[in-house]
């Protein structure tokens, strides 16, 4: 980081408090951490299962990503599912006693077909693949009862279905089946339950909802919303005002939010000069408003988005790359350190 560009970054932190902002009590941080890490550990060549079976990192694998995030400050993960992967990733930090807590993930497949909302949806799912989804959803939510059980001091938070109710998605559920699985597993566990979905389904939606929950988990993208860096802080800290303003007296996380380096979706914003400055900005942001937020993501995942396309978004939001090599955000973190 050259010295003009770090004067301007202290320039724009220092006026990071004065943004309208929901203030938080240290004692609703999850973990007592303000940023954390989305993680999912795919490789090359590596995938979840995706109608055939998985590709999942060794154990070898997962312990050096562990460590990694480790050594770059990170104390609290976030993962997406209760599958084996997961169940990996837990037994693995109990094993070799590293100090990472977890926000451990429920997935919820389709229960209803959201083709006409959906727009990579060409059909209708059908109905025998929406009853066995309940199924399968009803397995995922008894995985996570017993790992949240299996694993008290490194569970923290069980986190109930990820954009799972948002318009545009391609595995919705109903409300009611949500808080039905939400009451399961709040029922069955002791940690903090909370459900992931976009910042503007639970200004409008959410009411209902966020009354089972212990924390309400928001999502914000201002890179998909064509905001540009100079923009992403504020509109970001204005999302999130507005789910308090919507959704007061109930404790908020940030779940994800990111910024990534290489997208042919918008090749001018996607650089990791952009990233490490939103990284900065928001780090800021988070420790003085008492809030937990888990950038997305941890290492860039090549399995996700459009095969032919390389450079597609969805493949480059790490902070890593995907030879785990630092992007410059957590190249700054390791100088700060």
């Amino acid at each position: 980081m050259n010295m003009m560009t770090a004067i301007a970054l202290i320039l724009t932190l220092a006026a990071l408090p004065a943004l309208t902002a929901p203030m938080q009590q240290s004692h609703e941080l999850l973990a007592q951490q303000t940023m954390a890490v989305a993680y999912s550990g795919f490789r090359e060549g590596q995938h979840p299962d995706r109608g055939s079976g998985a590709v999942n990192p060794s154990d070898t694998e997962i312990l050096e990503d562990l460590q990694i995030l480790q050594r770059h400050g990170f104390e609290l993960i976030r993962l997406y599912d209760s599958g084996d992967n997961s169940a990996a990733t837990l037994r693995i930090i109990q094993q070799h006693q590293i100090p990472i807590k977890v926000l451990l993930g429920i997935w919820l497949d389709a229960e209803v077909s959201n083709h006409e909302g959906c727009a990579w949806l060409d059909a209708p799912i059908p109905e025998g693949e929406l009853q066995h989804n309940m199924l399968k959803n009803k397995a995922e939510i008894q995985r996570s009862i017993s790992l949240a059980n299996e694993f008290p001091d490194i569970v923290i938070a069980v986190n109930v279905g990820n954009e799972a109710l948002v318009s545009w998605n391609d595995h919705m559920v109903p409300v009611a089946s949500v808080v039905q699985y939400v009451r399961q597993v709040k029922a069955a566990t002791t940690q903090p339950i909370t459900v992931a979905d976009n910042y503007e389904w639970w200004i409008k939606h959410g009411a209902v909802l966020a009354k089972e929950l212990d924390f309400i988990g928001v999502h914000t993208y201002p890179m998909w919303e064509h905001k540009t860096i100079e923009q992403a802080i504020a509109y970001t800290v204005d999302n999130i005002a507005a789910v308090q303003q919507a959704l007061p007296h109930k404790p908020i996380a940030v779940l994800e939010a990111g910024w990534a380096t290489t997208a042919r979706e918008f090749p001018v914003q996607a650089n990791e000069a952009a990233q490490a400055r939103y990284y900065a900005e928001v780090s800021e942001w988070a420790k003085a408003n008492n809030m937990t937020f888990f950038f997305f993501e941890a290492f860039d995942e090549p399995w996700k988005g459009d095969p032919t396309k390389a450079d597609g978004a969805e493949k480059h939001w790490g902070l890593f790359n995907v030879k785990r090599q630092p992007k410059q955000a957590m190249q700054h973190t390791l100088e700060v350190k």
